[in-house]
């Protein structure tokens, strides 16, 4: 009875065509529909996309405003004792509080009626680094002569307090 069963089903598969060629058929369809229907999303994509805008400069939110002169003109009158004058001219740096930094500069010329302000892009002298208070709102320069005379006196006055520092050790080692 087995072998009757068996042969009933050999029949059956012999009489009926594969159905594989059809499945392959059927994902080969559905390849090439999903590949048209992504290229078609593509374009739709670009067609939505902004169009390209000439690019116009943005004003920052921060827009540094130019130094007033009352500003300059009041600091100096409190800190002129610090500057460094040579044929009655001098250069300083002003604090900008906005950029944090000492970036407004300008020439200030001495004249027996008062100063004079002019601004300059940046200072052109070396920045006095000895002699001014701290916390000054005014970076103060001196001329590369002046600074060379007090490098100088700097250098002599400290070989002055080695050489008597080395003479009262060889002093008070001598003694006895």
């Amino acid at each position: 009875m087995e072998e009757d069963d068996i042969s009933d089903y050999s029949d059956v598969v012999k009489k009926t065509p594969s159905k594989t060629p059809s499945w392959v058929m059927l994902g080969f369809v559905i390849g090439v529909l999903s590949v048209l229907a992504f290229n078609e999303g593509k374009k739709q994509i670009e067609k939505s996309k902004p169009q390209a805008v000439e690019a116009k400069p943005i004003l920052e939110k921060t827009i540094v405003m130019a130094p007033r002169m009352t500003v300059i003109e009041a600091v100096f009158d409190q800190w002129s004792d610090n500057a460094v004058w040579d044929k009655n001219k001098t250069e300083v740096a002003l604090w900008n509080s906005e950029l944090r930094s000492f970036s407004d500069c300008f020439e200030v010329i001495r004249t027996p009626d008062g100063y004079y302000y002019k601004s300059i892009p940046h200072l052109t002298r070396p920045l006095l680094t000895h002699g001014v208070k701290a916390g000054s709102p005014l970076q103060f320069t001196e001329t590369e002569d002046q600074r060379a005379s007090w490098l100088r006196e700097k250098t002599e006055e400290d070989w002055s307090v080695i050489k008597s520092t080395i003479h009262s050790t060889l002093n008070s080692s001598v003694k006895p």
